[in-house]
């Protein structure tokens, strides 16, 4: 049997992908809303929550970027030369966060803002640029002769400024259903008042998004529209929509584990609408993942080790997970 190893190469990518978009939103988005908490205590709670698998959850990105240099390195030389700045500027984002986490607790009580302001920015200039960079490969990359063509600010543009702000709004939503799940009264009370306008602003973004990308893609507009690619297209927005209903029904109901499932379905089908604009290209808008892909011998040398790789990580993360489980309260904590 035949296997199409840079199909299976890129499912191996996108799966690393969302593994990190699902554990580190949730952990940038209680950085992006710490300014919306003011009590000291209840950012030690907040931090707290994720304080133990923080780390962990940013493997999958390192994976992703692993991955995509051992199977389509065409496609990771250009990437990278194209969007060289915001891939610079997210992992400073995420090095000040890092830092914060592991110093915040360990300062002075009178120097302890200031690692809260490195927590802040860190987290809120890692989602912004990691949305800019989204934006940016959208709207496609620029190549000749298997070489980036294009300017140094090309992913400057109006269209990833607003997929960075998007983003941010996405992980935020992430950040507050994930701390309605883990927290108790007042903080879990502030969590849920700042909910309902996140999902306001998510449907908004998703909107204008979902607008924009056909109209300035004709590729993107003739795959989402044309017939009947329609008729299967049209499923995943009905599930946003469900998803939505269900998010807000929930918050209404009082329960605390599933306004957070049903944020990230809203997320990850945010990442199966990607997915379906670009296939088969791994370089929008020209280059197929066949055209990039590694030769044979290297794809299946590398396959070997990811596939026994993964397992591994999922079992420690999963652990992790179960050994932390249950709400976090005030003086609770893993310094």
């Amino acid at each position: 049997m035949d296997f199409d190893l840079p199909v299976i190469w890129l499912i191996v990518i996108l799966f690393s992908i969302t593994m990190y978009v699902i554990m580190d939103g949730f952990d940038l988005g209680i950085g992006i809303l710490f300014p919306f908490v003011q009590d000291k205590h209840d950012r030690d709670v907040m931090m707290n929550t994720v304080a133990p698998v923080w780390d962990g959850n940013e493997t999958w990105l390192v994976l992703g970027g692993a991955g995509l240099m051992a199977a389509f390195p065409l496609a990771y030389a250009i990437v990278l030369s194209a969007l060289y700045q915001p891939i610079i500027l997210m992992l400073l984002g995420l090095i000040f966060r890092g830092v914060a986490f592991e110093f915040r607790f360990k300062a002075p009580e009178k120097e302890q803002h200031i690692w809260d302001k490195a927590f802040i920015g860190g987290s809120v200039m890692a989602a912004f640029f990691q949305g800019v960079i989204l934006g940016a490969y959208i709207n496609g990359i620029p190549v000749e002769n298997k070489e980036f063509i294009g300017g140094e600010l090309d992913w400057l543009t109006p269209f990833s400024i607003f997929t960075g702000i998007g983003v941010l709004i996405a992980y935020a939503l992430l950040g507050s259903t994930w701390l309605i799940m883990k927290t108790e009264e007042q903080l879990q009370q502030r969590m849920l008042a700042l909910t309902r306008p996140l999902i306001a602003m998510v449907v908004m973004a998703l909107a204008i998004i979902s607008i924009w990308t056909p109209l300035a893609h004709a590729n993107i507009a003739d795959r989402w529209f044309s017939l009947p690619n329609f008729y299967f297209l049209a499923i995943v927005p009905v599930l946003v929509a469900i998803s939505i209903y269900s998010l807000m029904r929930e918050l209404k109901s009082g329960y605390d584990m599933q306004p957070f499932i049903s944020a990230l379905i809203i997320v990850l089908l945010g990442l199966v609408g990607l997915t379906i604009s670009i296939w088969p290209n791994i370089i929008p808008p020209s280059v197929s993942i066949w055209d990039a892909a590694a030769p044979t011998q290297s794809l299946v040398f590398a396959l070997v080790g990811t596939l026994l790789i993964i397992p591994v990580i999922l079992i420690y993360t999963v652990w992790s997970y179960r050994v932390f489980k249950g709400k976090v309260r005030h003086g609770d904590g893993y310094h």
